[in-house]
């Protein structure tokens, strides 16, 4: 069955805007690719700033280590931080391994918040 011209036309018509709106979709898509700015001043990473904790962090690694010299810290978990009028608590968990044994230990550093000043540091070994 023949198609008649009018209807070729009417086809084609249709293919024809289907083929401008999908070009006129990858232009939007692609030329607005232009407007977006790649660059690496808008990376942030990780290591540009350490977290509040890290300095109390490393004096409860140091602690750790000068109570169990022969130990090796093999995990660490900053707990949180506890803040009343003067003094702040930061609070830690490693996870120590010596020879066979596997043991955890909670650090809390008690601290004066406004000079940061370090009060108490304590050690406890968690029970198994």
């Amino acid at each position: 069955m023949p198609l008649s011209l009018q209807k070729l036309s009417k086809k084609g018509l249709n293919v024809y805007k289907l083929l401008l709106s999908s070009l006129y979709c990858i232009i939007l898509i692609f030329g607005n690719l232009g407007l977006v700015r790649f660059s690496s001043d808008n990376i942030v990473y990780g290591e540009d700033k350490a977290p509040s904790y890290a300095k109390w962090g490393k004096l409860a690694v140091q602690k750790t280590k000068q109570k169990y010299p022969n130990a090796t810290i093999i995990d660490y978990l900053h707990v949180g931080r506890y803040n009343n009028s003067d003094h702040s608590t930061e609070k830690f968990k490693l996870w120590l391994k010596d020879n066979s044994r596997e043991f955890g230990v909670f650090v809390e550093i008690k601290y004066t918040t406004k000079t940061e000043e370090a009060v108490k540091i304590t050690l406890r070994e968690i029970p198994k």
